[in-house]
């Protein structure tokens, strides 16, 4: 099956400004997401996720800007909810999975972009390249608690990477012009993170 694919990845985590509410926090899987969309055939769009990732954050809470961010995502867990389709995402025509199984983030910069909006700069690793990339992210004033008394946090993040940058570059002419796959791809990331030590 030669249609559709790729997305990516990326770089997760946004939880920097967050910093400023604690100290330690957690990832909750349940209702964290990282997503993606790609143009199919020039008259389509095409969207999936990353089922299996990680985060850990660290930081001095009282300077959210000196926080870093690390974040994993397992290639083999990408979902498009085709299995023909995500079988050629997990071949070396795409993410080659089997020579190269995460997909990894790691931070350089935070800076404040506006009242709960930063910018988060950092190496996105993929397909064995690493790349410079920018987050755009958006987060709540205010920590919240939920009904068990957990406090807790999010935050919202996009970017858009191109997949030729990391060496990703099957394609297909279609018949008449046009390709198969567009090369820009929409990351979008969204966060719950709970505090440790509440």
């Amino acid at each position: 099956m030669r249609r559709l694919a790729h997305p990516f990845l990326l770089a997760l985590l946004l939880l920097a400004p967050v910093f400023a509410h604690a100290a330690t926090w957690e990832i909750d899987p349940a209702h964290s997401s990282v997503s993606f969309s790609v143009r199919h055939m020039m008259i389509s769009t095409v969207r999936g996720q990353f089922r299996s990732f990680s985060a850990k954050a660290t930081g001095d809470p009282t300077a959210p800007a000196s926080a870093t961010i690390e974040a994993t995502i397992d290639a083999k867990s990408i979902d498009t909810d085709n299995e023909k389709r995500d079988g050629h995402l997990k071949s070396p025509d795409f993410f080659d999975v089997e020579k190269f199984p995460t997909v990894t983030f790691k931070s350089k910069k935070i800076e404040s972009a506006a009242a709960g909006k930063a910018k988060v700069t950092g190496d996105l690793t993929m397909h064995g390249v690493t790349k410079q990339v920018v987050l755009d992210v958006e987060y709540p004033a205010a920590t919240i608690k939920d009904p068990m008394g957990n406090t807790k946090a999010g935050a919202h993040a996009t970017t858009r990477i191109d997949r030729k940058d990391f060496g990703i570059v099957w394609n297909k002419a279609m018949d008449g012009g046009g390709i198969m796959v567009g090369d820009d791809v929409d990351v979008t990331i969204d966060v719950e993170a709970v505090k440790k030590g509440d």
